[in-house]
């Protein structure tokens, strides 16, 4: 079983952010980045289901250089090779120009399955993987918690987080891309001797001329969206403290929800 999987590298969520000078996005100058999180599950599952199938797994992640970090990560912890679309043609790209770009890379090859992680942990649009599957044309799943190797390997049994604490169980045939939730599994850890094959494997460049992309199609250029500002959230008031009995207390508080927050 081939299987791919696009990884995304992000500010540490426990980092102290500052943002750039124009307001657009966070500066990055000195911070740290790591793997997404929910992509990091999304590898662990495809690391156990090429275990199983005797496959293999490719990464792939688009980016500037620091990426690489993030994609030899991944062939320490058992990934067998490593694609990174490196051009600053992909930069600020949105999800459908970010899909585009993947999709062009990974069209290269021929793979059973792509999983991505449910959304990045920086821009959180969560269409990425969805998108890529429209380009192919292939079955899609989001939110994914979990995934079984039907008999015969044709299809998948895969389990969706819904609302409410529900799931939902359904067959989708393969070839497919599952967008895989956080919390699918245990990640594992980079032992010694991943960490030193890690750096003999192979890690491919790509730039948007080598995918044949016309720079107008992918990164901010190719984008329907645009990110116009980011700011911190505002500090609010402070708690109000109601006084009185519980009896008085409770017909303050129903009536402040009427009343001021308008929720009753």
């Amino acid at each position: 079983m081939r299987i791919a999987v696009c990884i995304k590298q992000v500010p540490d969520t426990e980092a102290r952010l500052r943002l750039r000078q124009d307001g657009r996005w966070v500066d990055e100058e000195d911070l740290p980045f790591v793997i997404n999180e929910s992509d990091e599950y999304a590898l662990e599952e495809a690391l156990t289901l090429a275990e199983k199938t005797e496959g293999e797994v490719v990464v792939f992640s688009l980016g500037p250089a620091r990426v690489k970090e993030a994609l030899r990560k991944a062939l320490a912890l058992g990934a067998h090779r490593a694609v990174h679309l490196r051009d600053e043609a992909f930069d600020g790209g949105d999800a459908l120009a970010t899909a585009r770009a993947l999709h062009a890379a990974l069209s290269r090859e021929s793979f059973d399955l792509i999983l991505t992680g449910s959304q990045s942990d920086d821009s959180g649009y969560g269409a990425t993987g969805s998108v890529l599957a429209g380009f192919f044309g292939w079955p899609h799943a989001w939110l994914v918690m979990g995934i079984d190797l039907e008999d015969g390997g044709g299809s998948l049994r895969v389990v969706r987080e819904m609302e409410s604490g529900m799931n939902e169980i359904v067959r989708i045939a393969l070839p497919a891309v599952m967008e895989v939730q956080a919390g699918i599994n245990h990640p594992r850890y980079a032992s010694l001797k991943g960490i030193m094959q890690a750096k003999r494997k192979p890690q491919e460049v790509l730039a948007a001329a080598d995918l044949s992309l016309d720079p107008a199609a992918v990164g901010a250029a190719g984008s329907r969206l645009e990110v116009v500002s980011v700011a911190f959230p505002q500090s609010g008031d402070g708690a109000q403290m109601i006084e009185g009995d519980a009896s008085t207390a409770a017909k303050t508080l129903v009536e402040k929800l009427r009343k001021e927050a308008r929720v009753l």
